[in-house]
This record gives C-alpha cells, structure tokens and sequence, in this order.
C-alpha cells in the first residue's frame, strides 16, 4: 500500500481504485489488548490533485480482543469508512495538520494510516455472548456471583428493602 507520488501523478486524469487485503499483524505490538487481526480488505478509490492525494477508503476485517467479563477471545467485526487527505506540498496553509498529513518524503503509505484507524475502532469494553465458556473466568464464587441486567433490576439490597415503601407510606398521611 504505498506508492511513490510520481506513481499517483500518471492517474491524475483518471480513477485509481482499491481493492487489496493488507497484513497487519504487527499492530499486536502497539496494543497488548489486540490478541489477532485478519487481513484487512482496503476497498477505494483515490482522488489526485496537484497539491493534495484524497483516500476515500473503507475497511473491514475481525480483531480478536478480550471478553471484559470473561477474558475468552472475542471476534470483534470492523467495518470503517475513512477519508484521508495527503498534502504534496508542505507550505500549503489551507489544511489543517489535524485533517490532513504531510508527506514526508516521495512516498505515500496507508500502513500507518489504516493501523491508527483500527487502533481507534477499538471499544472500552468487548463482551462475549456465552459466558459458560471453557477457559473464562469464573462467575460464582463464594459469597458473590456476576448478575445481568435483569437480576439487578430485580434484586434489592436487604439493607435498603424497608425504604423500597416509604413514598407509597407517606402518600398515604
């Protein structure tokens, strides 16, 4: 996924379309919390212009990334749809560096580009469907136990059961 920019010039007048998996597995070691990554599949299209390079790119693959309750692997989908701007020459103000990136160099890459881009996809919190999973981490012990949604809503603390009344009490003085 790079291209020298004498390489975009010759598709100025012309469409230049994406379509290609990339390898990304080394991004594994920017973030210990990326346990795998399939190929990515980089589908676009690329608008060239004498002072800036337009990616108009949309990714999809699967992260595999830890169960937040459980820790058991999770297949976390991508699908994103990301434009970025490469600017040719330096000394152009019109862009602000935030929506837009210098090219250092004669050499555009999408590498990094895209690996910030997952980087950013990925959630606080990732949770598995099945919590009885061989290998997950328990969710009874003693004394405690993990409750859902609607165990909790229904569940009153003993200390607090006498005030689940007291505003139907003083309605009634």
């Amino acid at each position: 996924m790079k291209w020298t920019i004498g390489q975009l010039q010759k598709f100025r007048d012309k469409e230049l379309r994406i379509d290609e998996f990339v390898d990304i597995s080394d991004i594994k070691e920017r973030d210990s919390q990326i346990r795998g990554v399939s190929p990515i599949k980089v589908t676009g299209r690329v608008d060239i212009h004498s002072s800036d390079i337009t990616f108009h790119l949309h990714l999809s693959g699967t992260l595999i990334l830890p169960c937040s309750r459980t820790l058991v692997d999770v297949k976390y989908p991508i699908d994103i749809d990301t434009t970025e701007t490469f600017i040719l020459k330096a000394e152009l103000a019109e862009y602000a560096m935030d929506e837009a990136t210098a090219i250092i160099g004669d050499v555009v890459d999408l590498i990094p580009v895209i690996k910030e881009n997952l980087l950013l996809e990925i959630p606080m919190q990732v949770f598995c469907e099945d919590v009885n999973v061989e290998g997950a981490a328990p969710q009874t012990g003693e004394h405690w136990s993990v409750l859902n949604e609607e165990e909790q809503k229904q569940k009153v603390d003993p200390r607090l059961a006498k005030l689940a009344n007291y505003f139907d009490n003083n309605k009634e003085s």
